[in-house]
C-alpha cells in the first residue's frame, strides 16, 4: 500500500509526523486567514491613503498650482509627479497584475471618477498610476513603502520562527523518549542471540520504565532457569555416568559372546545420548564470539565428511564473513549433514550471501520428508515414519540442537524439497 510506503518505519519518524503535521497545518491555515483578512484590510487602508493624497494633487493642478502639487507630492507624499500635455492613456502600455494590492488600488482609484491606468508589475520601482486630466496625463510614481506594511511580514516571520523552534524542541524531546526503547531493543536482540546482556536502568516515560523492568525480570528468570537446567542435568549426568562405568567394568570381565556385544552397544548408545543431552542443555555458551570465514568452515566440514559411500560437493559464489561461535556453527552444520548422510548418498552444500544476510543450503538425494512434518523434525526425540527410522546411536536431538544454535546467532533454519529429490535444509544467518 502507498500509505505504508510513505509512513516512516521507525517510531521516531512516526512520532514526529504526529507532531509536525498539526503544527504545519496550523501555520498554513493561519497564513491563509491572515492573507485573506489582515493583509486585505491593510492593503485597503494603504491604497485609500495613497489615493487621498493623489486627490489633493489633482485638485491643486485644477487650481493651476501644478508646481506646488509637484513639490508637495515629492516632499510630503513620497511621490514623483510627471505632467504630460496633449497625451492620453492609449499611448501607455501598462500591465495590470492580479492580487489583493491590484484589486484594492483599482477600487480606490475608481473613487476619483477619472480615467486611469496603473502598473504594479515592478514593485521594486514602485507603483505607477496614470490619470487622464482632460487632454493631459498625470503620471504618478508611488514609493512601494506607501503600499506595503512591514508589520504583516514580521508577523509571518515570527510565526514561522516560533513554529521552527517548536519543531526542533519536539524533535529532541521525542528523540530523548525513543532512546531508551532503542537501548532496550539492542539489549533484547543481544540476549536473544545467546549473549550475556547487562541489566537495563529504567529511564524515559512511565510506560518505557515499566517495559524495561519487565524485561529485566524476564532476563533474570530466564538466566535462573538456564542455570537450574544446566545444574540439574550436570547432576543427572554425574549420577548416570557412575553406574555406566560400573557396567563397563563388569562387561570387561564377561566372556565375549553375542549378549556381551549387544550390551556394549547399548552402553555406547546410552553414553552418546547422554553427551548429546548435556551439550544441548549447556548450549556451549562459554565459547566466545569471533569472526568466522564461512567458506573455510564449510570446506573443512566437507573434507572431514567425504567418503567412498557418500559424495559431498560444495559451491561458493563469494567469500562470506560473519561473527559467531565457530564450534557451535560447525556443530549445527555437522548435525544437518549427519542427518542427510543417514538417508542419502549424495549431498550438496551451497553458500550464498547478500548485503544483509547469508544462507547455507544442504541438499540431499534421500527419500525426503513430508511437508507436514517439517516442523516436527526440530522437536526433541521426534521419530519419523519407517522411511527414516532412527538409527542406533542417534540421540534425536541433532536438528533440535542445530536450530537452537542458529537461532542463538540471530538466524533460522527452514526445510524444503531438494532439487536432488530429497530434503533441502537452509540456514539463514545475519551478516
Amino acid at each position: 500500500m502507498i500509505y505504508k510506503k510513505l509512513v516512516p518505519s521507525s517510531l521516531l519518524g512516526r512520532s514526529l509526523i504526529i507532531v509536525f503535521i498539526p503544527i504545519i497545518t496550523l501555520v498554513i491555515l493561519t497564513s491563509l486567514v491572515f492573507y485573506q483578512t489582515s493583509w486585505n484590510i491593510i492593503s485597503k487602508r494603504l491604497t485609500q491613503s495613497v489615493v487621498a493624497d493623489i486627490n489633493v494633487i489633482v485638485k491643486l493642478i485644477d487650481q493651476d498650482l501644478k508646481n506646488k502639487a509637484i513639490i508637495l507630492a515629492k516632499e510630503d507624499f513620497k511621490m514623483n509627479v510627471d505632467y504630460k500635455e496633449n497625451m492620453n492613456l492609449n499611448s501607455l502600455s501598462f500591465k495590470t497584475e492580479r492580487g489583493i494590492l491590484s484589486k484594492r488600488l483599482r477600487q480606490s482609484l475608481e473613487m476619483l471618477d477619472l480615467p486611469f491606468l496603473y502598473n504594479v508589475s515592478d514593485l521594486n520601482r514602485g507603483v505607477t498610476i496614470a490619470l487622464q486630466l482632460n487632454n493631459d496625463l498625470l503620471i504618478i510614481n508611488v514609493d512601494k513603502d506607501r503600499l506595503f506594511s512591514g508589520s504583516a511580514f514580521v508577523f509571518l516571520l515570527w510565526m514561522l520562527f516560533a513554529s521552527l523552534i517548536l519543531l526542533i524542541l519536539a524533535y529532541y524531546f521525542m528523540k530523548g523518549q525513543i532512546r531508551p526503547l532503542k537501548r532496550l531493543a539492542i539489549i533484547a536482540e543481544t540476549f536473544g542471540r545467546g549473549l550475556d546482556a547487562p541489566e537495563l536502568k529504567g529511564s524515559g516515560s512511565l510506560e518505557i520504565r515499566q517495559t524495561t523492568n519487565a524485561f529485566n525480570q524476564m532476563r533474570t528468570r530466564i538466566k535462573r532457569f538456564l542455570q537450574q537446567r544446566t545444574d540439574m542435568l550436570a547432576g543427572v549426568s554425574h549420577d548416570l555416568r557412575t553406574p555406566l562405568t560400573r557396567m563397563k567394568l563388569q562387561l570387561s570381565l564377561m566372556k565375549d559372546d553375542a549378549a556381551k556385544k549387544e550390551l556394549e552397544n547399548d552402553i555406547k548408545e546410552m553414553t552418546a545420548m547422554l553427551n548429546s543431552y548435556v551439550s544441548f542443555v549447556k548450549g556451549e555458551t562459554t565459547e566466545t564470539i569471533e569472526n568466522i570465514k564461512l567458506n573455510d568452515l564449510i570446506r573443512k566440514i566437507c573434507l572431514s565428511n567425504k567418503s567412498e559411500k557418500i559424495k559431498i560437493t560444495d559451491t561458493y559464489n563469494q567469500n562470506v564473513d560473519t561473527s559467531g561461535r565457530p564450534l557451535q556453527l560447525k556443530r549445527a552444520i555437522q548435525n544437518i549433514i549427519d542427518n542427510s548422510k543417514r538417508y542419502s548418498s549424495k549431498i550438496h552444500i551451497e553458500l550464498n550471501s547478500n548485503e544483509e544476510e547469508c544462507s547455507i543450503s544442504v541438499s540431499d538425494n534421500g527419500p525426503g520428508i513430508p511437508e507436514k512434518n517439517y516442523e516436527d523434525v526440530f522437536k526433541p526425540f521426534f521419530t519419523l515414519d519407517p522411511s527414516r527410522n532412527k538409527l542406533k546411536g542417534e540421540s534425536g536431538l541433532g536438528m533440535t540442537i542445530a536450530r537452537d544454535i542458529i537461532r542463538s546467532h540471530g538466524g533460522d533454519i527452514k526445510l524444503s524439497k531438494s532439487t536432488m529429490g530429497g530434503l533441502k535444509t537452509k540456514i539463514d544467518l545475519p551478516l
